[in-house]
C-alpha cells in the first residue's frame, strides 16, 4: 500500500487497518508493505498505531471482536518466527508483537513493525499474518521502485485525495489489482474486472469475461484452402519462399489480413 502525500490521514489510517487486519491477515490480498510519504510518515505512524492497538482480539463469532485467531499451529509458527527474526536483527515494534495464549493457543497481536531491512524474513518474504512493515519514502518514483521490487504482485492499494493521481500512480504498479482509496474490497468487488496475480503470485484470471475463460477449452479447427505452405512440384523451397514473402507483404499493403 502506498500512501501519497496529499492522502486524508484519517482515511488512510483506517484504510491501513482494514488492509492488514481481518481474517488476522489471512487474506491472499492483505497488505504486508505499507509506504508512507515521509513528510507524512511521523503523522501516519501515530494514527495507524493508535486504530491498531485500540482493535479487539478474540475468539466470538459476532462483531464484538475485530482479529480473531490465526488457523493452523504451522500459521502461527510462521508468524511468530518471522516477527522475532525481525526485532533479533533490529525491526522496532510499533504495535503489538506479542503471542496471547489468554485467548487461544493461536493468538498474535496486531504488528507493526519498523526499520525493517532487507535481510530480515519479513522483509521479502509473505507472512500470511496480522504483521505488517511500514517505510517511509523519499518520492512518488521510490515508493513505486519499492513497491515493485518483489516477486511477487498479486493487490496493492494507493492512497491520495485526487484519484487521477492515484490511478496515475496505481498504472505504474506490477500487479493484477490495484485500489484507488480502499484495500482490496474495491477489485475483489468488481465481478466483471478480472482479478489475478503477476509474476510469483500465480497466472490467469478469475472473475468477468477472463475468469470465465479459465473454464473452457478452445479449440483450433483450420481448414487449408488452395496452395499449402510446401512448394508444388518442380519449384525449389528457395524460391518457394521469395514466394510466398513477396505475395504476404503484397497482402499486407492491400491490407488483406
Amino acid at each position: 500500500m502506498i500512501v501519497l502525500l496529499d492522502a486524508d490521514i484519517e482515511k488512510a489510517t483506517a484504510g491501513a487497518v482494514a488492509a492488514c487486519f481481518p481474517s488476522a491477515g489471512q487474506l491472499c490480498v492483505s497488505i504486508e508493505r505499507l509506504y508512507v510519504a515521509e513528510q507524512i510518515y511521523d503523522e501516519f505512524v501515530a494514527h495507524f498505531v493508535a486504530r491498531t492497538r485500540k482493535l479487539r482480539l478474540g475468539a466470538a463469532y459476532d462483531f464484538s471482536v475485530d482479529v480473531g485467531s490465526l488457523t493452523t499451529p504451522a500459521q502461527f509458527e510462521t508468524v511468530t518466527a518471522h516477527v522475532a527474526d525481525a526485532v533479533t536483527k533490529g525491526a522496532t515494534v510499533l504495535a503489538g508483537g506479542r503471542v496471547r495464549p489468554d485467548l487461544g493457543p493461536l493468538f498474535h497481536e496486531p504488528t507493526i513493525l519498523a526499520d525493517v531491512t532487507p535481510e530480515m524474513t519479513v522483509f521479502a518474504q509473505e507472512t500470511f499474518g496480522p504483521v505488517v512493515s511500514i517505510y517511509p519514502y523519499g518520492d512518488v518514483g521510490e515508493a513505486i521502485t519499492m513497491a515493485n521490487a518483489t516477486p511477487y504482485g498479486l493487490n496493492t492499494g494507493v492512497w491520495s485525495r485526487n484519484g487521477a493521481r492515484g490511478r496515475a500512480v496505481a498504472a505504474r504498479l506490477r500487479a493484477g489489482t490495484v485500489n484507488v482509496h480502499e484495500a482490496f474490497a474495491a477489485a475483489w468487488g468488481s465481478i466483471d474486472a478480472p482479478m489475478g496475480g503477476m509474476g510469483d503470485s500465480g497466472l490467469g484470471r478469475r472473475h468477468g469475461a477472463d475468469g470465465l475463460l479459465k473454464y473452457t477449452e478452445p479449440q483450433t479447427v483450420a481448414q487449408q484452402r488452395l496452395q499449402g505452405f510446401s512448394p508444388p512440384r518442380g519449384v525449389t523451397h528457395d524460391r518457394w519462399s521469395r514466394i510466398l514473402t513477396r505475395a504476404l507483404w503484397t497482402l499486407r499493403r492491400v491490407g488483406a489480413h
